[in-house]
């Protein structure tokens, strides 16, 4: 007991302010801040990464991703699909307990009815969780009763109304953490405060926008490959500094552990122009990239409001993807954070993506011209200007994208709008040529390709271009019907180059992790989807 009060309190000093000196010489407490505060820890409401972050330290679900984002077993142990893709049958560990707390006087296992109740409260309205659409999918009876059964309480059985294939992946998601209805039903929507999962880190003290602190799950299931319980951190401690100045101030002092992507204000202090890591911070400074899933686009509205607009020919389309330097652009107004976007709309990273098979568009300013001049509008004579819809936060590029075009007779108006209004237009069917991202949702390139599906039209599913093509649907359709991975992924890439031949979007680049760390922080490396996964990284006390 005195020993736990001693970790407390010193947990509690480190927590108060980074600005403080302290000694953790005796052990490892990674720390880092998140400015956008943190608005929950109920993995129900686990939309952002501020939220989902958190939520990856104290909570686990029945399967997870690898580096690679390849689907590896968590609190299933293995699962079984029936021949008809229908049938998930999933067998669980039999050491998986939730956090001892204060809540539970003795070791509480995790049982297959604790999933068909997490999953359950997911799909309960009153709850009004955003991730209920994960399990649209899933079987219903003739009561609405969702098909998510414990056949006993190692085996938990979910049933499709047809088949799925990406369904695995998306079952990796935090929204599908398993939490204990004894401890939800005692604080009810104050579980956001009183987390109690499965995870590696429980919940020590959170004082919300001053500090927040989780200590290490003494009873976490996960061995390492030598077998050593997992995590080797003894606590992670969160602060909420706003301003991201200061939050550089107090990483290169040496107060926080790691910093997450790059600001304006300190971009081009720790960055050269290639997108290598200032030599003059190499001594104290680790930089970890990768890709990272999240497309950059421009899209062009494919619905015919009959204003004769000119995107609606498709050499126009492929003359505006042809005008301007990605590989420029990216140097000059990004640092070469990102990788330019010369193949298809799936971002690098996913297991789909190939730049042999998948061609996109490349700088060619004579193909855009006599693509021009076959649309009828030689040298861009007789076209009327084309209005492109962006938020501040991408006008330099979209700008940069203007001038460029301009060169070749095209003319681009820029509308500055504010994100949120532009993303409830765009939604609605009312901006002609617009800027948009896509991050991925879960690890699967159907993700990205359903945005097209004709069945997906607003308002029922995400295609804001209004993209229709018999082709494609075919295609994709057989695509969901395929069990073997590498086949279906022979699909996605087919399904990819049409698109690009088609060009409902101006492909601008494919997003980059970017991980800046402490020299005494090992076991730390990207992911696609940049999880927080501090479950085997260590801290160095001797650096």
């Amino acid at each position: 007991m005195k020993k736990n009060l001693a970790l407390f309190v010193l947990l509690s000093l480190l927590a108060t302010s980074c600005h403080q000196v302290y000694d953790n010489s005796d052990k490892m407490i990674f720390r880092y801040n998140e400015s956008s505060g943190i608005a929950t820890l109920d993995p129900a409401f686990s939309s952002g990464q501020s939220v989902i972050w958190p939520c990856n330290l104290l909570f686990n679900g029945l399967v997870d991703l690898d580096a690679n984002m390849n689907i590896v077993p968590c609190i299933a142990h293995s699962w079984d699909v029936s021949s008809d893709g229908k049938v998930y049958t999933f067998h669980l560990r039999n050491d998986v307990y939730f956090h001892q707390t204060s809540f539970f006087k003795k070791k509480r296992k995790v049982v297959a009815e604790d999933f068909v109740y997490s999953f359950g409260r997911i799909l309960d309205g009153s709850v009004a969780s955003p991730g209920a659409w994960i399990f649209q999918k899933v079987k219903r009876d003739r009561n609405g009763n969702p098909s998510f059964i414990a056949l006993n309480d190692s085996t938990l059985q979910i049933t499709l109304e047809e088949e799925f294939p990406p369904f695995i992946g998306i079952l990796a998601m935090k929204y599908c953490s398993v939490v204990p209805h004894e401890v939800v039903e005692q604080y009810g929507k104050d579980f956001r405060t009183h987390p109690v999962g499965t995870g590696p880190f429980q919940l020590q003290l959170w004082e919300e926008g001053v500090k927040l602190v989780l200590r290490k799950n003494p009873h976490y299931f996960e061995i390492d490959e030598e077998g050593n319980n997992l995590p080797y951190l003894d606590a992670v401690a969160i602060t909420f500094i706003v301003d991201k100045q200061s939050v550089f101030m107090e990483f290169m002092k040496g107060s926080l552990d790691f910093m997450s992507g790059i600001d304006a204000c300190y971009k081009d202090a720790l960055l050269t122009k290639s997108g290598e890591l200032n030599p003059n911070y190499a001594d104290r400074v680790k930089l970890l990239t990768g890709p990272y899933l999240n497309t950059e686009y421009l899209g062009f509205l494919l619905k015919d409001n009959g204003d004769n607009s000119p995107i609606l020919k498709k050499e126009v389309r492929q003359a505006i993807n042809y005008g301007f330097d990605r590989k420029k652009m990216m140097k000059y107004l990004r640092n070469n954070i990102g990788y330019p976007g010369t193949s298809g709309f799936v971002p690098m990273g996913l297991s789909s993506f190939d730049s042999t098979k998948v061609k996109g568009y490349d700088y060619n300013p004579k193909k855009a011209l006599e693509l021009l001049a076959a649309a009828g509008y030689p040298n861009g004579k007789g076209m009327p200007p084309i209005p492109l819809s962006v938020s501040a936060n991408y006008l330099d590029l979209c700008q940069y994208i203007q001038h460029e075009l301009e060169q070749i007779g095209i003319t681009l108006t820029l509308d500055v709008q504010q994100a949120a209004q532009q993303r409830q237009m765009m939604r609605g069917y009312q901006l002609p040529f617009f800027r948009g991202s896509w991050i991925c949702d879960y690890p699967d390139p159907e993700n990205y390709l359903s945005l097209f599906y004709s069945k997906n039209l607003q308002p029922v599913g995400s295609n804001y271009t209004h993209y229709v093509s018999k082709e494609f649907d075919k295609l994709f359709e057989k695509s969901q019907h395929c069990k073997n991975d590498s086949l279906r992924n022979d699909y996605y890439t087919r399904l990819d180059a049409l698109l690009m031949e088609d060009a409902p979007v101006v492909v601008l680049y494919y997003d980059k992790v970017l991980r800046f760390v402490g020299k005494n922080v090992e076991g730390m490396d990207t992911n696609p989807i940049n999880m927080l996964d501090l479950r085997k990284v260590k801290i160095n006390l001797n650096k």
